[in-house]
């Protein structure tokens, strides 16, 4: 039988021989699905948990990291995470600019997987649509990573230190951890399996979040002790966003628009809705209310706890994997973290520790467990995987999970300590006393709302809690008593 026009290479110069046209469109959209949960997603989702005096900061910088990302991306950081081999962490840096680079067909050069007898076992990743696909879509993965980080910081840090820090985070620390587990470098070589990125993203951001959050310091002492969002229903938009677009986020990373993919995107919307349900129930259970910050936070750990195994587990696994994720993070968030002198003592706004580096841990862990044989044929470069639950050496891969997992903690501990210090000695991390006092309007010269006279400034007796000669009854003033409160 002939093949329909529309399905042939060479009917035009656009259309090479190799291009699968529905792997493409799926791989831009995965991709748009991602830039999405980050702008307006993340974006709306920090200026509304926060504090009304830092909704423009906060917004701005996750607005920030996504555009800055972005240049660092094709100029230097795609090629040291997915390019040549440097080093067995790192790959050659080099740009991604060029026409005869980006309109051939996508290839991970040092992804070819090798027997021990130096024999092929599994040939390079080439998936059938261009390059420029592929620096898109991970493009989007770098910029979220680095917005998650700043959910460690807001509501303090100087925000010329966060430009910085940006670039700087992202060449010497998400690049080695892309490279090592994604782009062919020695844990991949060795098997240690991240879907989606459960160590490469979330780990990794929940770790560099909290070094971070030590060494800029804590927010005022007012913010600490009230913090509430200024917008609770934007809040939810952005969580919708986040939530929706993680179809894209792990749909994507079979590199093809496939099985596994069909299977990846099904299991994470599972976890995600059993881990916010986990939550919300144990909330009610020990603070006898739902709260509606700590189902988002449900949510998040659940969608996070799925993304290292999204396509490799079965659906009762997605399950369980849900049901833990709603609950360890949740114990070590309000249980924990209370009764904790160090996680006291630093100030992790929004809880990006909890969220992401325990449920990002605990979710490369269960994969290590849950990980099914003939799924992982489906993806793994290292034939017939499979996890502890299914014996023969399910065992070892629960090893290498927990290996992987303590070399992408120790780099973030080290590398983003050694880039705080070294910004802090040619700008201070933490913003002014004066600064803090005020907000939006001292750091940026803008605020989120019009509440009073364009240009005022913030002044504590007529814009604190309520007026000084307001005789008004104060019971609508009450703060709220939401019972996740991290933020």
């Amino acid at each position: 039988m002939s093949v329909p026009v529309a399905y042939q290479g060479n009917t035009s110069l656009a259309v090479a021989d190799w291009l699968n046209k529905g792997d493409n469109a799926w791989q831009m959209i995965s991709a748009t699905l991602v830039g999405l949960q980050s702008v307006p997603g993340l974006v709306i989702l920090y200026g509304s948990i926060v504090k009304k005096k830092w909704a423009v900061n906060s917004a701005f910088m996750a607005l920030y990291a996504f555009a800055a990302v972005w240049i660092c991306w094709v100029t230097w950081a795609y090629n040291m995470s997915f390019g040549e081999k440097l080093l067995p962490f790192w790959g050659k840096a080099k740009p991604a600019l060029g026409q005869k680079f980006l309109i051939k067909q996508a290839a991970l050069p040092a992804s070819t997987h090798y027997h021990k007898d130096g024999t092929v076992e599994t040939w390079m990743i080439e998936p059938y649509y261009p390059m420029a696909s592929m620096v898109y879509f991970q493009c989007m993965f770098a910029s979220i990573t680095l917005i998650l980080v700043a959910g460690s910081l807001l509501g303090r840090m100087n925000i010329k230190a966060w430009m910085l820090f940006v670039p700087l985070w992202l060449t010497f620390s998400y690049t080695i951890g892309a490279f090592s587990i994604w782009g062919g470098g020695f844990l991949f070589q060795w098997g240690v399996i991240d879907y989606s990125g459960g160590y490469v993203i979330h780990l990794s951001s929940g770790i560099a979040g909290l070094t971070a959050a030590y060494w800029v310091g804590p927010r005022s002492t007012k913010d600490r002790e009230r913090f509430p969002p200024n917008n609770v229903l934007l809040m939810l938009t952005g969580a919708g966003l986040l939530w929706m677009g993680w179809a894209g986020f792990n749909g994507g990373d079979p590199y093809s628009a496939n099985i596994d993919s069909s299977m990846a995107v099904l299991n994470t919307n599972i976890c995600a809705a059993t881990s916010l349900l986990v939550w919300t129930c144990l909330d009610v259970i020990y603070f006898k209310k739902p709260s509606v910050i700590g189902a988002v936070q449900g949510m998040i750990t659940g969608l996070v706890c799925i993304t290292p195994g999204a396509g490799l587990v079965q659906g009762w696994a997605a399950i369980v994997m849900g049901v833990l994720s709603g609950s360890i993070p949740w114990f070590t968030m309000m249980i924990v973290h209370k009764r904790s002198r160090i996680l006291q003592q630093v100030d992790d706004t929004l809880g990006v520790f909890h969220t992401h580096a325990v449920a990002g841990f605990l979710g490369g862990a269960t994969t290590g467990l849950f990980t099914e044989p003939t799924l992982a044929n489906l993806f793994l470069a290292v034939t017939n995987s499979r996890g502890g639950f299914y014996g023969g050496v399910g065992g070892y891969q629960f090893v290498k999970q927990i290996v992987g997992a303590l070399f992408v903690i120790g780099w973030n501990l080290v590398a983003t300590s050694i880039i705080c210090v070294v910004i802090r000695l040619l700008i201070p991390l933490r913003m002014p006393e004066e600064e803090l006092a005020i907000g939006d309007d001292a750091v940026h010269g803008e605020e989120a709302y019009a509440l009073w006279g364009d240009g005022e400034k913030y002044d504590a007796t007529r814009h604190g809690w309520y007026s000084s000669n307001d005789d008004t009854n104060h019971d609508s003033n009450k703060i709220p008593s939401g019972v996740t409160q991290m933020v």
